[in-house]
């Protein structure tokens, strides 16, 4: 039989079971008590006090914490206890960013009704405080969630609904005093966080500080239009919150495709990312696999050259690798002799366009009839923290693309099967935001990375500042160096992107080196060119003017073209010379900055801190290990890295060439394919076009550091000759 206890509230004898708190006993009884921190599905914290009533005790007591008494007395509409509400209410509203973005979108911040309700704040009239603006400002990092700190008040409340409600444990506390607020995982924005998105802590705050982020402009048009319940039954969408789903309903459709239609064309932009429902799909690259060479027309040093394109076979390169696989944005990497894959049922190909509005890599054709959902950044970016969706995921990647994507890496090609299912479960996948730093310079090195998607800068820190050596994408590697050497660190790499890396633990590298000596001889020699190449680049740097450099954007170059204004004559010879060459496509123009007398023309620089490399969607730009950037055969002509560099030094150069209609692909019809080109120090002759040309000898080719450190060098000789001993100055002149 329950124990039964009897209290009187506000002259009203009521009886409620022992244990039971003021305020449930209030509320059974159908006697309101407010309250902004305490919600019926959650236990009691008793942060805000507003819910305080009299018991006859020295001080009022919390009433969601504190117990019903055998004959206790409680008061809870008495002017006094209203008064101190009405304070506790106004202290609250005194830094409130009212009215709030809850207030503003649909009037029902709880804070800014009972502030009107308890006459804290009367009907019409402004707060009587200025607002204080919080140290932690607002987060608009997530898709689906608005974050202002400056509405928070700290009720407990949202941190209480994922942690106990939806047992996700993302929201807790940090900081002290005017510091505090909630913070996301450790600290980190929340879009960075492992935040699903599920919208219990929206539905659970009683402020505008967590509101529902209705994105704009996600109608994707065409396509069927799909109900959220009948989303929810997905298992790929399991645990996704149906109130996202209903604002942004139209940021996803099911689309249907017959055999041979075209889902989306290599070196197109695009913003959305496809889930196979049903069928199979082709992915391919449809541009001709070539290098772009320039050939004579006729004998003769300057006579006409055309631009055509040549096959590894037809034209072998000095800097050509062994890369014998071509990534792309899928869970597989495509074949180099035949570029071509299928995807089936549950893959998802287009992440990195999706996330990163990379250009397209490949073109995906259905092999068979083909239903997908089509998905923006905002849906794809909720399933990618959603743990089934991920896991998923991650299991296919280790039973199909594992092996794959390990064999695509030139130094790892001959590593048995047996070793890969060794490493297959134990290999760990790890996601990074962009600007995440994923290893430190000067950590301890215990964990070698491959990447798997996105691209990561990998920088060195020096006295004077920071030097990019690289950036890697799909396919690129490191940590070698710190695990091989010291084991420390010997450069900082951090996430451009969304970056998703393999990361294979200390203990299994050295027993791969251990098993392999073929591949510790091949990583080992890749990190002795690093290592050299850093030594060059660091002494090179403690002899250049530094400053000077900086402002005029040289420090950047590897390779300058300049030319003497003290001897040019501008007859555009340098320009008509490289035009010449490269099949009446230039690649130089005569402007540019200036330094001392020199002018740097526009043309390729062969950048330390390449920025073209970054969003190549088949990773075909790179650099060797001596630093120069060259243009792999598979490029796809998409132009990113044109766009990219700063100095308008890339070009896109058309081609005809034969590729199979559409309609009928065993038909071949004339199309126009570009691939991307820079200078290339027309490798094909002794020096230059341009340098050649130039009846003044006013144009070079230039390694700048050195050039300019000894041009500086020897003003400063000239300076301190005119300064010894017996040397005429100002002063003895006169």
């Amino acid at each position: 039989m329950t124990d039964l206890i009897a209290l009187t509230i506000d002259g009203r004898e009521v009886s409620v079971p022992r244990g039971t708190t003021i305020f449930d006993a209030a509320r059974l009884n159908g006697i309101p008590i407010p309250t902004l921190c305490h919600q019926q599905n959650q236990r009691p914290v008793g942060v805000c006090r507003v819910c305080v009533v009299d018991v006859g005790a020295r001080v009022y007591a919390a009433a969601c914490i504190r117990e019903c008494d055998p004959g206790m007395v409680v008061k809870t509409d008495v002017e006094p206890v209203k008064q101190a509400r009405r304070t506790l209410v106004e202290l609250l509203m005194s830094d409130h960013p009212s009215p709030c973005a809850r207030q503003q979108a649909s009037g029902d911040c709880e804070l800014e009704s009972m502030a009107l309700a308890t006459g804290a704040v009367p009907a019409g009239a402004q707060p009587r405080f200025a607002r204080r603006l919080s140290p932690r400002g607002r987060d608009d990092s997530s898709l689906s969630i608005a974050v202002d700190h400056e509405a928070c008040i700290l009720c407990d409340r949202c941190i209480r609904g994922c942690d106990e409600v939806k047992k996700n444990d993302v929201i807790g506390r940090t900081g002290k005093g005017y510091f505090a607020g909630v913070a996301f995982d450790l600290n980190t924005p929340m879009g960075s966080s492992t935040c699903v998105s599920c919208g219990e802590c929206m539905v659970s705050c009683p402020t505008g500080a967590l509101t529902n982020k209705r994105v704009v402009a996600t109608e994707l048009g065409g396509g069927e239009m799909l109900d959220p319940e009948w989303i929810l039954q997905l298992p790929v969408f399991k645990g996704v919150s149906g109130t996202f789903l209903e604002l942004n309903c139209g940021a996803v459709v099911k689309r249907r495709y017959k055999t041979g239609d075209v889902i989306c064309r290599e070196g197109e932009f695009g913003s959305t990312a496809f889930y196979i429902l049903e069928g199979t799909v082709d992915v391919f690259i449809g541009t001709p696999i070539a290098h772009v060479k320039q050939e004579d027309a006729s004998a003769g040093w300057l006579s006409k050259i055309r631009s055509v394109l040549a096959s590894r076979e037809q034209h072998v390169r000095q800097e050509e690798n062994t890369r014998r696989w071509i990534p792309v944005d899928a869970p597989i990497d495509l074949p180099y002799d035949n570029p071509i894959a299928q995807l089936g049922a549950g893959e998802l190909f287009g992440e990195m366009t999706c996330m990163s509005f990379h250009p397209r890599s490949a073109t995906v054709r259905a092999k068979t009839d083909v239903v997908v959902l089509e998905m923006l950044r905002n849906v794809l970016d909720i399933l990618q923290k959603n743990k089934t969706f991920r896991a998923e995921l991650d299991r296919k990647y280790r039973q199909r693309a594992l092996e794959t994507h390990l064999k695509s890496v030139p130094v790892f090609s001959t590593m048995p099967a047996e070793f890969i299912e060794y490493l297959r479960d134990r290999v760990e996948l790890q996601r990074f935001s962009p600007g995440e730093v994923i290893v430190r310079q000067g950590d301890v090195a215990d964990a070698f990375y491959l990447v798997r998607l996105g691209f990561v800068k990998v920088s060195e820190h020096h006295p004077g500042g920071e030097i990019v050596l690289t950036y890697l994408g799909r396919g690129g590697y490191f940590g070698e160096m710190g695990l091989l050497g010291g084991g420390v660190r010997t450069a900082t790499c951090t996430a451009l992107d969304h970056v998703d890396v393999v990361k294979i633990r200390g203990e299994d590298f050295h027993l791969m080196l251990e098993r392999f000596p073929a591949i510790r001889a091949s990583l080992e020699q890749v990190a002795l060119e690093r290592a050299e190449m850093n030594r060059v680049r660091v002494r090179s740097a403690e002899v250049t003017p530094v400053q000077d450099f900086l402002t005029q954007g040289l420090m950047e170059a590897q390779s300058l073209l300049l030319l003497d204004l003290e001897k040019c004559t501008r007859c555009d010879e340098c320009v008509r010379a490289c035009a010449d060459a490269h099949d009446g496509v230039t690649r130089l123009v005569r402007e540019g900055l200036r330094f001392d007398k020199y002018l740097v023309a526009t043309s390729c620089r062969q950048c330390r801190d390449p920025l073209c490399m970054v969003g190549c969607p088949v990773g075909s730009i790179r650099r060797r290990n001596s630093l120069e950037i060259i243009i792999e055969d598979w490029c796809i002509g998409c132009g990113l890295c044109a766009s990219n560099c700063p100095y308008g030094n890339l070009n896109m150069h058309p081609f005809s060439v034969n590729v199979p209609d559409p309609a009928q692909p065993a038909r071949q019809i004339a199309a126009v394919k570009r691939k991307a080109t820079g200078c290339d120090l027309c490798m094909e002759h002794a020096e230059p076009s341009c340098v050649y040309a130039c009846p003044h000898d006013a144009a070079h080719r230039v390694e700048p550091l050195t050039f300019f450190a000894s041009m500086r060098g020897a003003k400063a000789m000239g300076d301190q000759s005119r300064r010894l001993p017996g040397a005429p100055t100002e002063s003895t002149s006169k």
